[in-house]
């Protein structure tokens, strides 16, 4: 159904554009114009003499002018206009102004710029069985005319179809992590598998986007989890290097105070100086270092050497 409707959505845009291209040009009004001025000033001169042939000249006038003026085409500078004689190919034409024979010729006229087509989003079912809606946006550009207009019947829905069954295939073959993490990689393949087939058209593809990846609503949430659990994981690991660091360098700074003798009473001294400045801060030495060392020595010679 929704491929009915992109099919719809797009025939619609080609007839508009057609008949908007069917409309005279600035450039054909001014020769039917001109030509049935011109007419029309011959029919009133030649009718001093003969009313019977400025009658004649003044109805053929304007059919005259008009086949004059649909003889000439305008292509625009983006625009080549391929040339069908009878229902036979003649050639192509354009940029610019050109001529064409009334009534046996029929121009089509193509853009040979970048176009941008959308692709419907997809469900797609990756290689671990996760499904996904996946959606994205086609770039491509007309490079021959009569291969783009002689072997498609409509190459732009046939584009937007090819994009479809080449993202499917594609995202069919990989895993929902390898589809979320290289994305762009993902394009390119798509990408070389549309240029593989479209080639033949005469059609060049510039670049293959994916928009959205959308997943079930659970798996989301478990996805989520996931990821919590996971930085959870590293900030404890984080934390517990930090503490092993300090831990190490607390176990140097002892060493280094126990090498030498007056290192732990300078470091209660500078403890006692950062605290003295407040004066809300009352710092009490229930026993002086100086009996510390001396307990600790006596301790020392105390323990009887084997």
């Amino acid at each position: 159904m929704a491929t009915q409707e992109v099919r719809s959505a797009r025939e619609l845009e080609r007839e508009l554009r057609q008949l908007a291209g069917n409309l005279p040009s600035f450039v054909q009004v001014a020769v039917f114009v001109i030509v049935s001025a011109a007419a029309t000033g011959l029919a009133v001169y030649i009718g001093r003499w003969s009313h019977g042939l400025a009658i004649t000249i003044g109805v053929s006038g304007p059919i005259v002018a008009v086949l004059v003026a649909s003889a000439i085409k305008v292509a625009n500078q983006w625009e080549k206009g391929i040339v069908l004689r009878l229902g036979e190919f003649q050639g192509i034409r354009g940029p610019g102004v050109f001529l064409i024979a009334p009534i046996i010729d029929r121009v089509r006229m193509i853009d040979m710029r970048v176009q941008a087509l959308d692709i419907p989003s997809q469900e797609v079912i990756t290689r671990d069985n996760v499904p996904v809606s996946i959606n994205g946006a086609l770039f491509f550009q007309v490079k021959n005319v009569e291969a783009a207009v002689m072997k498609i019947q409509d190459f732009v829905f046939s584009m937007s179809l090819l994009a479809q069954t080449a993202l499917r295939d594609v995202i069919g073959g990989m895993t929902l992590d390898e589809l979320l993490s290289e994305r762009e990689r993902i394009g390119k393949l798509i990408e070389s598998a549309v240029e593989t087939d479209s080639g033949e058209w005469g059609l060049h593809v510039s670049a293959i986007r994916l928009l959205d990846i959308d997943m079930p609503e659970d798996l989301k949430r478990i996805m989520s989890r996931q990821a919590a659990a996971e930085r959870e994981k590293r900030a404890t690991i984080t934390k517990a290097e930090g503490d092993k660091l300090a831990a190490e360098n607390l176990a140097a700074a002892a060493a280094t105070m126990h090498a030498s003798p007056g290192a732990m009473q300078l470091r209660t001294l500078q403890t006692v100086d950062g605290l003295g400045p407040t004066a809300s801060n009352t710092v009490v030495l229930a026993v002086p270092i100086e009996i510390i060392e001396m307990v600790r020595r006596l301790g020392a010679t105390a323990v009887p050497k084997e």
